[in-house]
């Protein structure tokens, strides 16, 4: 079991973290319900996706990340990445002193109380992994869980082609087997779906709720918040810093469209991660 900050810093930073600009979908809610915290977000750019990515790899990523914003004095982190939260999530929680929350188990009970067919999307290592369908069914034993890997969406999303005919036609595609099996909802089982919000109203009848689980994190953050005592209700402007593993100015280009305004972006190297995973593993 994970040890918890003995002293918590109210006025500390959430670290939240996705392969690219996926995890923005879940800075925004965090933005728009936690407006008091301070927040550093990273985008592992510089080896996105993460879907075709092996449990081990992963595992090594999400040490290096975590590992770097433990040196930037978060008092919790957020893994904003289904296919991360779904192969590393129990084992890093388990080896650092702060709260560490994933994003499945929120989206995964929030599914299980919409609906009893329900059609899952993610990428092939989250679809893989089966940990959407095993925590809907453990929810609710009675739901049937339909699950599609996909994986031309985050390349898609990370190069700004939500308007593509292309990714239309793949999206469709994708949707076809969930449509075939009469899902009654549906859940972004990436943080990069939401994106595609636009292509997906164009596709799913209207009688099929989506669930997007950064909605149901975020009220997860605020009670494990309130009940560390980590809440931060101090009246000063909180802060916001970007940081990415590769281009800052691609990512900038990119997230700015989804959040409203274009960070600052600063590059933090793959050279400097795998250094503060190696020093804290001798």
């Amino acid at each position: 079991m994970a040890k918890f900050l003995k002293m918590p810093i109210q006025s500390g930073k959430i670290g939240v973290f996705d392969s690219g600009v996926g995890g923005l979908t879940v800075l925004r809610e965090i933005m728009a319900h936690l407006p008091s915290e301070s927040l550093l977000y990273f985008g592992d750019t510089a080896r996105v996706p993460y879907g075709n990515r092996s449990q081990a790899e992963l595992l090594r990523f999400v040490r290096e990340i975590i590992t770097w914003m433990q040196g930037q004095g978060v008092k919790m982190v957020v893994m904003a990445c289904n296919t991360s939260s779904a192969l590393a999530l129990e084992t890093v929680r388990a080896e650092f002193d702060f709260p560490i929350l994933g994003i499945i188990l929120p989206g995964a009970r929030a599914a299980a109380k919409t609906g009893k067919r329900i059609g899952v999307i993610s990428t092939v290592a989250t679809a893989q992994s089966n940990a959407y369908k095993q925590a809907i069914q453990e929810a609710s034993p009675a739901a049937k869980v339909w699950q599609v890997g996909c994986p031309d969406f985050v390349p898609l999303i990370e190069k700004g082609r939500i308007d593509d005919p292309y990714t239309l036609a793949v999206a469709t595609d994708y949707l076809k087997p969930l449509m075939a099996a009469n899902i009654d909802t549906l859940v972004y089982g990436c943080t990069h779906y939401p994106h595609l919000n636009p292509i997906m109203q164009k596709i799913l009848p209207s009688s099929i709720r989506v669930i997007n689980p950064a909605s149901s994190l975020v009220s997860a953050m605020a009670k494990e918040l309130d009940v560390l005592g980590l809440s931060n209700n101090s009246p000063a402007k909180r802060q916001i810093d970007f940081y990415v593993s590769g281009d800052p100015a691609q990512f900038a280009e990119v997230s700015g469209q989804w959040i409203g305004f274009t960070p600052n972006v600063q590059a933090v190297g793959l050279s400097i991660l795998e250094g503060l995973a190696i020093a804290q593993s001798v």
